[in-house]
C-alpha cells in the first residue's frame, strides 16, 4: 500500500513490523490448536505501550486517534502472522473502554484505565444476550439498585476472552423497556470485576479464533458496588453508541490486515509454486482472482481510512465506518478463499497457515454487525429510505 502516512504513523507500522518478527506462525497455529490464549503476545504490546494507543496521556496512554489505532491493528494482522486472533487479543484494551473516557468520572479513569494500558488487567464485553442478539434495547441483563450498589442476574453471550479477562464492561437494564419514553432509555453501564466464584464463563467451541475463547456469561445475583456504575443511570445505551464508530473501524482495518496476509502468501505460492514446467501463477485463473483482491482490500482500507478521518475530526463517520466494515469482511472473505484455492490440496493444510485465516474470515461478514443491519443503516440514514423494520 502506498498511503500518505506522516512521520509518526510510519513509525508507528515500522515498530509494530518489527514487534510481530518475534511472533511466528507456528506460535499462532500452537495457540490455535491447543485454544490457548497468547500470553506472550498480549504482553509484549502490553510493554511496547500500544494497549493505550488512544487512551488519555494523563493515564499512560498516547492519545492518539482511531486513525493510528487503525493503522496499528491492520499492520498487526498484516504482519503478525496470527490472523483476527492477534487483533482479537488486544481490540478489548483499544475500543472497549471508551465509554469510561468519555463518561467515567476521574476516579473511575484512574482506577480503570491504567491497568488496562499497562496490561495489568484484561476486560471484556458483555452486551450481547442470547434472546436478544442485535436488538440491544431487548436486553434482559437486570441491574436492581440496592443499598451501597446494585445486584445483578441475567445473561450474556459471545463474551470474548472471558476465560481471562479480569473485568467486565456490562450493559444491563436497570428499568424495564417499556417503562420509558423510547426503548433506548432505562440501560446502564458497569464496568466491575468478573468474580468467577460467582460469574459462570462458559466456553463456546467455534469454527475459528480458537486461541481467543468466546463465551457464554451467566450473572446470578452478583453485588456490584454504586462506584462501578459508569456514568448516569438510565443513559448507557447512548454511551455506548460512542465506542460503536471507532468499533466498526478497528474491526474493518484488522479484516483487511488479515486479508493483506492471506494474498501475500497466496502470491508466494504462485510464484514458487510449479505445475508442467511453469509457476502456477503464470495462469490467468491464478493471477486474476488474486488481482481482485488486491484491488478489494485497497478500496476497503481507503473507506476505512477516511472514516478514521471523519471520526478524528468530529464528523459524521458512521455512513464511512459501517462501509469500511462492510467491504473488509467480503474482501477478506475473499482473499481468505482464494488464497485457500491457490495453494490447491496444500490450502486444506495447517503447514501453509491459509487455512486458519480462511476459518476466522467469516467472522467479518457478522459481528460486531451484519451485513444486513448495515446495508438497513445505510438505505435509512444516507439514502433516506424508509425504515423496514
Amino acid at each position: 500500500m502506498n498511503n500518505d502516512y506522516t512521520e509518526d504513523q510510519q513509525a508507528i507500522i515500522d515498530a509494530i513490523e518489527k514487534t510481530c518478527e518475534s511472533f511466528t506462525d507456528d506460535y499462532w497455529l500452537e495457540l490455535d490448536t491447543k485454544a490457548e490464549f497468547p500470553h506472550e503476545f498480549y504482553t509484549t504490546m502490553a510493554e511496547g505501550g500500544w494497549l493505550g494507543i488512544t487512551m488519555p496521556e494523563e493515564y499512560g496512554g498516547a492519545g492518539l486517534g482511531v486513525m493510528e489505532a487503525a493503522i496499528m491493528m491492520n499492520t498487526v494482522t498484516r504482519c503478525s502472522g496470527g490472523g483476527y486472533t492477534s487483533a482479537s487479543t488486544i481490540h478489548m484494551n483499544i475500543f472497549g473502554p471508551h465509554s469510561i473516557v468519555v463518561h467515567g468520572s476521574e476516579e473511575q479513569k484512574e482506577r480503570f484505565l491504567t491497568p488496562l494500558i499497562t496490561g495489568e488487567e484484561k476486560a471484556c464485553f458483555g452486551v450481547t444476550e442470547p434472546n436478544a442478539g442485535l436488538d440491544t434495547t431487548s436486553i434482559s441483563t437486570f441491574a436492581k439498585k440496592v443499598d451501597g450498589g446494585y445486584r445483578i442476574s441475567g445473561r450474556k453471550m459471545w463474551t470474548s476472552s472471558a476465560q481471562v479477562a479480569d473485568k467486565i464492561l456490562l450493559l444491563t437494564r436497570t428499568s424495564a423497556k417499556d417503562e420509558g419514553k423510547k426503548p433506548t432509555d432505562g440501560m446502564t453501564i458497569f464496568y466491575t470485576d468478573l468474580d468467577k466464584s460467582k460469574i459462570e464463563v462458559r466456553s463456546i467451541a467455534k469454527c475459528g479464533r480458537s486461541a481467543v475463547d468466546s463465551n457464554a456469561v451467566f450473572i446470578d445475583d452478583i453485588f456490584v458496588p454504586e462506584e462501578d456504575r459508569i456514568g448516569e443511570e438510565g443513559k448507557g445505551f447512548y454511551y455506548i453508541l460512542d465506542s460503536l464508530n471507532p468499533e466498526r473501524i478497528l474491526v474493518a482495518s484488522e479484516y483487511i490486515g488479515m486479508g493483506q496476509d492471506a494474498l501475500r502468501r497466496a502470491v508466494d505460492y504462485a510464484n514458487e509454486r510449479e505445475v508442467f514446467d511453469r509457476p502456477i501463477g503464470k495462469n490467468q485463473s491464478i493471477q486474476h482472482p488474486l488481482a481482485e483482491s488486491w484491488i478489494e482490500l485497497e478500496a476497503a482500507w481507503l473507506m476505512a481510512l477516511n472514516a478514521c478521518r471523519l471520526y478524528d475530526n468530529k464528523q459524521p463517520s458512521g455512513a464511512h465506518a459501517n462501509a469500511a466494515k462492510f467491504m473488509a469482511g467480503r474482501a477478506a472473505q475473499n482473499a481468505t478463499t482464494r488464497a485457500v484455492l491457490t495453494h490447491g490440496g496444500m490450502g486444506f493444510a495447517k503447514e501453509y497457515h491459509v487455512e486458519r485465516f480462511y476459518r476466522e474470515s467469516i467472522l467479518g461478514r457478522i459481528a460486531p454487525i451484519t451485513e444486513h443491519m448495515i446495508l438497513n443503516f445505510i438505505s435509512t440514514k444516507v439514502l433516506d429510505l424508509p425504515q423496514s423494520y
